[in-house]
């Protein structure tokens, strides 16, 4: 590394992986002394046109002076960056700082010009584009704001780069070259692109996962049974549509078949390609596979040993080295220690997995951190699926193991758009990141149901899952899921049900319900569990117990019809006696009308609040006599004047006492809360969340969602409190935090919320240096 005293210490931070385009990985790191042969190696297989673009004449070949100039840098006005696959370069990055005269300078300069070279093999797999945000984040943190550059005119991939980045930019033409200069601060439309590619590479990378045009299973025992030999007939069995092969080391010579399946002893012996690798060898031989499937170029991995971080701390380390030998070459992995992938449709039909059978095809998408619950649910989906085909069935499957890379916040970019997938089941134990994942629940729920359970709600995680801590109750984690539009239950019995629900049933276009049965006691229960989810459900219709198949048929279609019903909800008891309607027929009256029917359209409270609850406070004094008397009062119950220090206030006027606070989380992000105060918030937990930013909108239902809020709306004939106000005020507190990074913490307590207008009688505000937040930044895989 360099050491130089005119050089900085070497900025490992700026280390990072990231997925491309295509759903590959690369290796983004500064470019040190230690590169000359990998510099040089990697400009000659550059071709002579991309070198030509690149110094505006013809440069067969980098010069002694050059490769120096390009690996020895400062680290803060002269940078370069490399991305790499295999530890070769596939692509690189440099920027020098520049005076006003174009020359080169020193800070307090924040010009910089920037150049990129990327190998003709990787053009058009994103990696410009992944280098100019990373080189971007550098310029910042180095006091660079603006970035200028000098490229042909035929080099149009190279200004594509430039232009598409969403940067504030200026473009001119002289001299037969076009100049562009761009401000480096992030804008919202930057911003959206980042998360557009983002989206774009990372559901690509799952694609390729679970659509493989060729799988080779890697620890595939000779003998029956074992954990390769499961996979390995299950992909079989259920018809895999690509390439399948066997691995095993210990093949013996002449042997060319396991299970009727083409076998080999390495899968450098293959012949042709192989996109996913499903490894069953024990952990202490998963290196070397990793390095052979690495160098034939496989794509992905799932990897099923056991053996890594859930053993303990060694497997903990010998996960994170796991994840790093599978980044060198560019791999992703679903694991360790997973139950494995499934892709139902017909053009893949792949069962990668130890379920030895395959879930009936289907619309759900399903997501499972353990294997058991995994397991569990698609027995429960299966079994509860019915007849129905084609739409309660499972689309895809992903079971993560240990999460170690590949994660729901992936699988969810991958479903967003996934023409097989109508509803989206996700079994979590962990979040890793909880602000990515509440920016992909919010934008893939808007699209289709996504239902959630949350398992280790009160615990830590599990031992093999890296997450990072979150001071945030688990009602508040809950609260925010629902802001994002994730549907929350408890059970994974209310996960399969909701499924089958959501994958039968269109949405309803509003909260209004009709709800008829033969029971009238099952009817009002109905009434009363509507009321309580906030919806607008009729008075119940009771069709009697002596309904008949042609009753209940009458009144569906009357409900369905009537357009003031978004829903209908029809309940019925058993049949019970001769002649009654039989089950089986009344099902089928209503299926078969529904499918007719449906359109297809904590903290320690303030002192103030502490010296009311123990009669500390004096309202409501008139005249000067009064305030004398209250003095006296107050310093003979709670000591000399030094130590009290009394305060006069103006009294404000009276009305709803709340509390608004706002919290960084160092998880989940800014969390602005509200509730009322005293012990409705303190004892009974009755507080509101959302995330910031708020919207009006958000800001409104806040203010409506805790339970005590009929207080502010004239409760038993009371003075409705001013929740214009109120709003304006939550919105006001959440801008502030989300414009100014170093408050990391406020409370108002309490705040009275008046009839007309509201005072806020006591405030503090915490200031410190902001956490880091990885959604600003440029894209990047988490670290190991």
């Amino acid at each position: 590394m360099q050491t130089s005293p005119d050089r900085h210490e070497y900025p490992a931070h700026w280390e990072a992986d990231v997925v491309l385009r295509d759903g590959g990985t690369a290796r983004i790191r500064p470019i040190t002394v230690d590169d000359a042969d990998r510099l040089v190696s990697f400009y000659e297989q550059v071709s002579d046109e991309s070198k030509y673009y690149r110094f505006f004449a013809p440069y067969p070949r980098l010069s002694a002076k050059d490769v120096h100039r390009f690996t020895h840098h400062d680290f803060v006005d002269r940078v370069g960056l490399a991305a790499t696959v295999g530890g070769e370069f596939i692509a690189t990055v440099r920027y020098d700082r520049i005076g006003a005269d174009g020359t080169p300078a020193s800070a307090p300069a924040d010009e910089a010009e920037v150049a990129f070279l990327v190998q003709d093999a990787h053009q058009g797999r994103g990696v410009a584009s992944a280098l100019l945000e990373h080189i971007g984040a550098v310029a910042r943190e180095r006091g660079i704001r603006r970035f200028a550059a000098e490229v042909l005119p035929a080099n149009t991939k190279m200004i594509k780069v430039f232009t598409d980045a969403g940067y504030t930019q200026k473009r001119s033409f002289e001299d037969g070259v076009v100049r562009l200069e761009f401000d480096l601060e992030p804008t919202d439309r930057s911003l959206a692109v980042q998360y557009a590619r983002e989206h774009r590479a990372e559901a690509r990378s799952v694609q390729r996962l679970l659509a493989p045009g060729s799988v080779a299973v890697i620890g595939v025992g000779r003998a029956p049974g074992g954990v390769g030999r499961s996979v390995l007939g299950n992909i079989r069995d259920a018809g895999y549509t690509g390439r399948l092969y066997a691995v095993n080391k210990a093949l013996p010579e002449g042997h060319k078949e396991l299970d009727g399946v083409p076998a080999h002893r390495s899968v450098r012996d293959i012949d042709g390609p192989v996109d996913l690798a499903v490894v069953a060898v024990p952990a202490e031989h998963v290196p070397e596979v990793v390095t052979e499937c690495g160098e034939h170029g496989v794509q992905g991995l799932v990897v099923v040993s056991a053996g890594y971080a859930e053993s303990g701390p060694e497997g903990r380390e010998r996960q994170r080295a796991l994840v790093r030998h599978a980044r060198t070459y560019g791999m992703r992995i679903i694991g360790p220690n997973a139950f494995g992938i499934i892709n139902t449709s017909p053009d893949v039909r792949l069962n990668a997995s130890l379920a030895p059978e395959v879930p009936r095809p289907g619309r759900i998408g399903l997501f499972a951190q353990s294997g058991a619950i995994g397991i569990a649910l698609l027995s429960r989906l299966h079994r509860r699926g019915g007849g129905v085909t084609g739409v309660t069935g499972v689309s895809t499957f992903v079971s993560s193991g240990n999460r170690a890379d590949v994660s729901g916040n992936d699988v969810l970019q991958y479903w967003y758009e996934d023409p097989d997938t109508d509803v989206v089941l996700m079994y979590l134990e962990s979040i890793g990141n909880p602000r990515k994942f509440t920016r992909l629940a919010r934008r893939t729920a808007a699209a289709k149901p996504l239902v959630v359970v949350q398992g280790a709600r009160h615990g830590a995680a599990p031992q093999g899952h890296a997450v990072r801590a979150t001071r945030l109750p688990h009602a508040t984690v809950s609260a925010l899921l629902r802001q994002a539009g994730v549907i929350r239950v408890d059970t994974i019995t209310e996960l399969v049900d909701a499924g089958l629900l959501l994958a039968r049933q269109p949405l309803p276009a509003g909260p209004r319900v009709a709800i008829l049965g033969n029971s009238e006691s099952l009817g009002l229960l109905t009434y009363d569990a509507c009321l309580a989810e906030g919806l607008r459900p009729h008075p119940p219709q009771d069709l009697t117990t002596a309904a008949s198949a042609a009753d209940f048929h009458t009144a569906l279609s009357h409900a369905l019809a009537d357009d003031r019903c978004d829903a209908v909800v029809v309940t019925a008891i058993p049949a019970v006696g001769e002649g009654a309607v039989g089950d089986a027929d009344l099902h089928a009256v209503v299926a078969e009308e529904v499918a007719g029917l449906v359109r297809a359209e904590g903290e320690s409270l303030p002192a103030r609040e502490q010296a009311f609850d123990q009669g500390g406070v004096r309202l409501d004094l008139a005249d000067e006599d009064q305030l004398r008397r209250a003095y006296t009062e107050l310093t003979e119950l709670f000591g000399a004047p030094e130590e009290l220090r009394p305060v006069v206030q103006r009294m404000a006027p009276r009305g709803v006492d709340v509390v608004v606070r706002a919290v960084i989380d160092p998880a989940a992000g800014a969390v602005l809360s509200f509730g009322l105060a005293g012990a409705a918030s303190q004892l009974l937990g009755d507080t509101a969340h959302r995330l910031i930013p708020v919207t009006d909108r958000e800001a409104t239902s806040l203010v409506r969602s805790i339970r005590t809020a009929p207080l502010l709306f004239g409760w038993r004939g009371s003075a409705p409190a001013d929740t214009r106000a109120l709003e304006e005020l939550l919105l006001r507190v959440s801008r502030l935090v989300d414009d100014h990074p170093e408050v990391v913490a406020v409370t108002l307590e309490p705040v009275v919320v008046a009839s007309h207008g509201l005072s806020v009688l006591g405030a503090s505000v915490r200031l410190a240096p902001p956490p880091a937040r990885d959604d600003l930044g440029p894209r990047t895989l988490p670290a190991y």
